[in-house]
């Protein structure tokens, strides 16, 4: 009797990973990254403005809605503006900056949101940032890693993008 062995046959020309990325490294990756972001720009927030911080804090637990739909309106906005921007070759100068500053602010108010979340969660001291700073980019990272959490991690984002914006523009 033969032993059996376990083994699979491809045809030819089928690759299994089209793209070439393997997807639990995608994943970990992401994760990996939203964690750091959320990491150092909490870090460097808490450190520069913490009074700032705390403020949009209490803006985006106090009217999460509210932020939440500022927040999604000026990103479609700001992507519409700048794939207009990015047409013409003049704009191009402008849409490159424009979608930076976007990302920037961006992580801001993603850090800002999750720091919210995770100050709720643990409940630390007044001046305690380490454990919810820590918490934030733990929580960020995990959503991240879920794949499906993504979906929940733009919603926080999108919320505390909106909670930053409302202050520079009412």
């Amino acid at each position: 009797m033969i032993p059996a062995v376990n083994h699979v046959v491809l045809q030819p020309g089928f690759d299994p990973d089209p793209g070439g990325l393997d997807v639990a490294v995608n994943l970990g990756s992401s994760a990996g990254s939203a964690f750091l972001t959320t990491l150092v720009v909490g870090a460097i927030m808490i450190a520069l403005a913490p009074d700032y911080t705390r403020r949009k804090m209490e803006t985006v637990r106090e009217d999460v809605v509210g932020s939440f739909v500022y927040g999604l309106v000026l990103l479609l906005a700001l992507v519409v503006v700048t794939v207009l921007l990015a047409v013409t070759i003049i704009g191009i100068v402008l849409a490159i900056p424009l979608a930076l500053l976007a990302s920037l602010v961006w992580a801001v108010g993603a850090t800002i949101g999750y720091l919210a979340i995770a100050e709720r969660l643990v409940k630390p001291a007044p001046d305690e940032w380490l454990v919810p700073l820590l918490v934030a980019a733990g929580l960020n990272g995990l959503l991240v890693l879920t794949g499906i959490g993504g979906i929940v991690s733009f919603c926080i984002g999108a919320a505390g993008f909106g909670a930053v914006l409302r202050d520079w523009l009412d």
